[in-house]
């Protein structure tokens, strides 16, 4: 079965997660340079196929796009050009990285390891294509 990966884009870093086959739970997959992610994601996708991307939309409290969005929008395009044929979903990411915190302290990782920002971002592209998966999966 095809895999869906969720994806934290940020302006220096990207959080890259997994889906499992069945499509049940996601995992968080690696954290690369803002500048290289297309370049991941085409290998990614020679080794396993790729169904759907799932990417996280900075949202503020009213509902509108934060300023962030506009780095996003510039990547949904680059996204879209390179994989045509794999659909894209947005995901609101609001809190993510508090939340993404929080599952770290559940899991008991040491404060120093909660400081390296590239972790917390693979644990939010994690915790975005989990959103996703979980609302999916109710659906169906």
């Amino acid at each position: 079965m095809d895999r869906i990966i969720g994806i934290d884009y940020g302006r220096k870093r990207v959080g890259v997660a997994v889906s499992d086959p069945l499509r049940i739970f996601a995992s968080a997959l690696d954290t690369v340079q803002s500048a290289k992610i297309i370049d991941y994601l085409k290998r990614y996708a020679e080794n396993e196929r790729v169904d759907r991307f799932v990417v996280g939309y900075p949202m503020n409290l009213d509902n509108t796009p934060s300023e962030a969005a506009r780095d996003v929008d510039q990547f949904l395009h680059l996204l879209k050009k390179h994989f045509p044929q794999v659909p894209v979903t947005l995901e609101d990411e609001r809190f993510t990285s508090v939340l993404a915190h929080r599952a770290m302290i559940d899991g008991g990782v040491k404060k120093a390891d909660r400081r390296d920002k590239a972790a917390v971002d693979k644990v939010s592209a994690a915790l975005i294509l989990q959103t996703y998966l979980d609302r999916t999966t109710q659906t169906t």
